[in-house]
C-alpha cells in the first residue's frame, strides 16, 4: 500500500516530479472551484484579452459544483464532477501554465499527453463522498460568476484533502 503524501499548492510544481499514478496526496492549500460553465466564461475571457478571475499559472482547478453550506461550515456537499467533460478547455489553460486538476474519472488521450507535457498533474478525488470532501475545506469564498449559482468560481482552502495522482507528469495513467 502506498503512503501518504502530503502536498501543498503552493509546491505542486516541485511535489509533481516525485508523484505518479497512484499515489495517495493530502493535499493543502487554495484551490479554485469550476465546473463547466465557469470554464466557457473564463475561455471566452481569455478569448476577449480581458483579465481572468483568478490566476491560472501554477494553480490548481476542483471540478465541483459545492452544495450550499449548512450554519457553522464553510461549505456544504463538494464532490467530484466528470473531468472529460471540462477537456476541452484544457490546452488552453495548460498553456497558461495551469499546474493541477482535480474530479474523477479518466481523461482524454490528448489530455493525458498534454498534461504530462506540461508537467501538471491530474488528481482524482472519490465520487459519492462529498460530504467528507468538505470536511477538509476550511474556506469558500465566491470569487467571480457568481450569477452561475453553484457552478460560479470558488476560492477554497484545502486542508488535508484526499486525493489519487490519476494522471502524473511521466504519462502514468491509473485509468488503463
Amino acid at each position: 500500500m502506498n503512503k501518504e503524501i502530503y502536498v501543498d499548492t503552493a509546491s505542486i510544481r516541485e511535489a509533481a516530479e516525485s508523484l505518479r499514478a497512484g499515489d495517495r496526496i493530502l493535499l493543502s492549500g487554495t484551490v479554485y472551484c469550476a465546473r463547466d460553465a465557469a470554464h466557457k466564461k473564463i475561455i471566452q475571457l481569455l478569448h476577449e484579452g480581458k483579465e481572468l478571475p483568478f490566476p491560472i499559472r501554477d494553480s490548481v482547478i476542483y471540478y465541483c459544483g459545492p452544495t450550499p453550506a449548512k450554519p457553522g461550515m464553510p461549505i456544504g456537499s463538494c464532490g467530484p464532477t466528470t473531468s472529460s467533460r471540462m477537456d476541452t478547455f484544457m490546452p488552453a489553460l495548460l498553456d497558461l501554465g495551469l499546474a493541477a486538476t482535480i474530479g474523477k474519472g479518466p481523461r482524454s488521450p490528448e489530455v493525458r499527453r498534454l498534461t504530462a507535457d506540461k508537467g501538471a498533474v491530474y488528481l482524482c478525488a472519490m465520487g459519492g463522498a462529498g460530504a467528507v470532501a468538505a470536511e477538509s475545506i476550511e474556506k469558500c469564498d465566491v470569487i467571480a460568476f457568481d450569477e452561475l449559482g453553484c457552478e460560479s468560481v470558488k476560492k477554497m482552502v484545502f486542508r488535508n484533502f484526499p486525493l489519487i495522482v490519476g494522471n502524473d507528469i511521466f504519462g502514468g495513467s491509473v485509468f488503463f
